[in-house]
This record gives C-alpha cells, sequence and structure tokens, in this order.
C-alpha cells in the first residue's frame, strides 16, 4: 500500500513509544528506519519496527541507560545499556564526533546493544562534518564461514566514508550475499528467498526463509569475504562483544573518525574526493545504457525520488502489523 512519509514517521514514532521509548528515542529510532525505507532497503525500514517488537517481548528485563565505561582525549568505551542499536550507535557516533573536533581523530567503542541498522546512517553525520570514518558492528551468528555450512559470523557489516565537495563516497555493506532482515522480511510475507544464499539446518541449500532462519546464510564474496565477516567479528570483540555471538544480544559496534586535516594540512580533501569521483564516473561502461556510479550515489538517488514523491510502497501486512503495535 501507499502511505505518505509523514505518516509512515509518526507510525514508527508511535510504535516505539509504545514500545517503552521515550518521545526523543521514539524520534531518532523512527529517523534511522524511515531513511532505510527512503533509501530502498526495506528490510530495515519500516518492517524492521516489527523486529524490534518481538526482540524487546523477548527480553523482560528492561534496558539500562547507556554509560560511558572508559574514557581518554581521543576514545570512549560505551556500555549500551542492553539498548537498541540505532539508540547506541548515534550516542558513540556523536562522542566521537565531539572528539575528532578537537583532537583530530577519534575512536569509540560500544557494546552490550543490538541492531545497529544502516552504518552509513553513521557515516553520513560524519561525513557531514567533513571527516572520514570507519565503522564494523558484529552480531549474532547467522552466517556459515567458507566452505562450512553452519553460522559463525554475523552478517557483520562494515562502511567506510569520505566527504566531497557535493556527494560524499560511502561504502557500507554486510559480509553475506542476503543480511538476516532479508529473510525476516521474506518470511514475514511468505516470499521465497534466492537460490545459493542460504543454508537450512541440515546443511542443505534453501529458499525457504524459515527454514534459513533455524540454518546459516551464506558468505559474500567466498574465501575473501568470509575473511571480512571474521575480521568485523574480532573488532567487534574489541568494542566489547562476547567472544561468542549470542542471539541479538552483546553486538559490538565500533567508530574510528579521522579528519583529513591532521595529515594534510590546509589541502582541500574533499576536493580530492570530487576530483577522483569525477574521474571514476568518465570510465567507459560496459553497457551504455548502465552509467558508472560509484557507491552511495544509488541510495541517495532513490531517497531524493521519494522525498520528492511523498510516499513509500509498504506491503499491507506490515503496515497492519504495525498499526496493532500502535493501538
Amino acid at each position: 500500500m501507499r502511505i505518505a512519509i509523514d505518516q509512515a514517521r509518526l507510525l514508527l514514532e508511535t510504535v516505539m513509544h509504545k514500545l517503552g521509548h521515550s518521545p526523543q528515542e521514539s524520534v531518532i529510532i523512527a529517523d534511522h528506519l524511515m531513511d532505510s525505507e527512503l533509501r530502498g532497503l526495506r528490510q530495515g525500514g519500516l518492517a524492521r519496527a516489527i523486529s524490534i517488537s518481538e526482540r524487546i517481548a523477548k527480553h523482560a528485563t528492561p534496558p539500562k541507560p547507556m554509560r560511558i565505561e572508559h574514557e581518554t582525549g581521543v576514545s570512549a568505551r560505551i556500555d549500551g545499556g542492553d539498548n537498541v542499536g540505532y539508540l547506541v550507535g548515534r550516542y558513540a557516533t556523536e562522542i566521537a564526533l565531539e572528539k575528532v573536533k578537537a583532537n583530530g581523530i577519534a575512536i569509540v567503542a560500544a557494546h552490550n546493544t543490538w541492531y545497529t541498522g544502516m552504518l552509513s546512517y553513521y557515516a553520513e553525520m560524519a561525513v557531514a562534518a567533513g571527516k572520514v570514518v570507519m565503522i564494523a558492528s558484529n552480531a549474532t551468528a547467522w552466517v556459515a564461514p567458507h566452505a562450512a555450512t553452519e553460522g559463525r559470523f554475523g552478517t557483520n557489516p562494515m562502511c567506510f566514508g569520505f566527504p566531497g565537495e557535493a556527494n560524499p563516497v560511502i561504502w557500507d555493506i554486510g559480509t553475506s550475499i542476503i543480511i538476516h532482515a532479508d529473510a525476516m522480511l521474506a518470511n514475514r510475507l511468505g516470499q521465497p528467498i534466492a537460490e545459493g544464499v542460504a543454508y537450512d539446518s541440515k546443511g542443505h541449500m534453501t529458499t525457504d526463509p524459515k527454514e534459513a532462519l533455524s540454518g546459516a546464510l551464506v558468505a559474500w564474496g567466498g574465501a575473501k569475504g568470509s575473511g571480512l565477516g571474521l575480521v568485523v567479528q574480532l573488532l567487534g570483540i574489541m568494542a566489547g562483544s562476547t567472544v561468542i555471538p549470542q542471539d541479538l544480544s552483546r553486538f559490538g559496534f565500533l567508530t574510528v573518525l579521522v579528519d583529513p586535516g591532521l595529515l594534510s594540512p590546509g589541502e582541500d580533501f574533499s576536493a580530492k574526493v570530487s576530483e577522483y569521483v569525477d574521474w571514476v564516473h568518465s570510465a567507459r561502461p560496459s553497457d551504455p545504457d548502465v552509467p558508472v556510479r560509484v557507491p552511495f550515489e544509488r541510495s541517495m538517488q532513490d531517497r531524493e525520488r521519494r522525498m520528492a514523491e511523498g510516499f513509500v510502497e509498504i506491503p499491507d501486512l506490515i503496515h497492519s502489523s504495525l498499526l496493532k503495535l500502535a493501538a
């Protein structure tokens, strides 16, 4: 069904408030989910609010306030208090921005959280301030290592962001072919997943999302993608996550921000980024009808188009489920 953007945002805020979040927290979470929806990543958009409600329902103990456990001029480690990662990741990014402004570099870790969402959301905050950023977040063991059929890695997103004069370059990927939210959404809608992306609990390939959710997802990029998944898992452990990933709990989030002027004072790094992007765009396309793009361009274009249209399209089942939660 078609729903106006303002109505969708208000619905998300209402659901988050009903789930126990403060009005301010509800706005923060809803903004992240709406950004995902507007960028065409619907598995992490309005449908994710249902997954958040299910996770909260499974944990009777309410979250505790986020707190800084350890801090230096350029670093901080945050106990997320079992709050959802949309809140913890934003808090960590805000602290990192304060420190990089003062010192030129910052590294901030957060743990005891879950569902950190799109890392590119936090990267946009960093590049808007003219900073270069690297972010990693580990997760529940949903992904099988290369040559295995049981989960040992999370879908483990990693993200790099670079400021540009007009638009930034942001590369944000998960280290599995499909992410856990893809399988969750397909299962809700009764749709199959693609072939070759998941195993069932017995180690056989499956297109049934329910079987995939009880089995394991396939690592992106074979052995190389599996290696990236391992790296992100270890970075999450350094941030404070458990060594053996738990079910939607105790994720680790790590962000590193750098002021380009720290290494090249007086130079316009953003201009250099844009100059390089222009050169990439000038490469001869393999298909004349498909332009050469850099990461994040499609995402920004889709968001701008939907904002201009003023609405998003969501499945009726997702809308009705959200209305029930809001009520």
